[in-house]
């Protein structure tokens, strides 16, 4: 297989950057990040979801020392006047080459990946009624119980748009080769498998129950399978990937 490869250019004369902006070594803790407008604060973030956020990548996709999942920072950035939102990975990656000295690149390399396909029984959805998919209803997505040992989400999707859900809960990407090419209404809940969904982060509020119906007893493989008649098989592929070349542990001061 063509290993594909083309070098990303940290800083190009076109490429646009931020006005001013201060980065400080901090403790890993809360993270608090705010895109703008005017100002992008990226605060308590490893350097690995800044990486992500520079290149639109996720973090399996990233090929780096260890220490970019254990050193934080805080990034405070004023954004050009009349500068656009799309315009923030641009200016992140221009930020990076300035401080920390990166110089990376992007190449297609052997990854292990879920294809998602359907299952022997066939899909257990039904396509979304014509006056979802006019109007902007596909674009609602309800996640529940993020407290407690249930998980879920419900909406109207593509199953393009169900392979990137799953993947947010999953260690790899997924590929839809369902072959179905319609909005359909999900409805999916499975039970917190310690060894996937990490732990729950937040207490529920004061005095309030979780609207849900008996917790489910099926993981999520399993909650595929039983609930959507649709399967996750491992498959190994080739995968975009964003490899660190030189990257400053310290970066230069403010």
């Amino acid at each position: 297989m063509r290993v594909v490869l083309f070098a990303i250019c940290a800083v190009a004369v076109a490429q646009p950057h931020f006005e001013s902006a201060s980065v400080k070594r901090m403790g890993c803790g809360e993270i608090h990040n705010s895109p703008g407008p005017g100002t992008v604060v990226l605060r308590g973030d490893p350097l690995s979801i800044v990486l992500m956020e520079a290149f639109t990548v996720k973090r399996y996709q990233i090929v780096g020392p260890a220490w970019l999942d254990q050193d934080c920072f805080e990034i405070v950035a004023k954004m050009p006047e009349g500068a656009a939102a799309n315009e923030v990975p641009a200016m992140l990656q221009a930020l990076l080459a300035e401080r920390f000295h990166l110089a990376a690149h992007k190449e297609n390399r052997p990854g292990p990946v879920y294809a998602l396909v359907v299952d022997k029984g066939g899909p257990k959805f039904q396509e979304a009624s014509q006056n979802y998919r006019r109007g902007t209803r596909q674009d609602l997505m309800y996640f529940r119980a993020a407290w407690s040992e249930t998980q879920g989400f419900k909406g109207v999707m593509t199953m393009s748009k169900l392979a990137g859900f799953l993947a947010g809960h999953l260690d790899r990407p997924v590929q839809d080769l369902t072959g179905l090419s319609g909005t359909y209404d999900i409805d999916l809940l499975w039970a917190r498998d310690p060894a996937i969904d990490p732990p729950a982060r937040f207490p529920p509020p004061p005095g309030t129950q979780p609207d849900l119906p008996d917790p489910p007893k099926a993981t999520l493989f399993t909650a595929i399978r039983e609930s959507l008649g649709l399967k996750l098989e491992a498959r190994t592929v080739p995968t975009e990937m964003l490899v660190i070349d030189r990257i400053e542990r310290v970066p230069i001061e403010n």
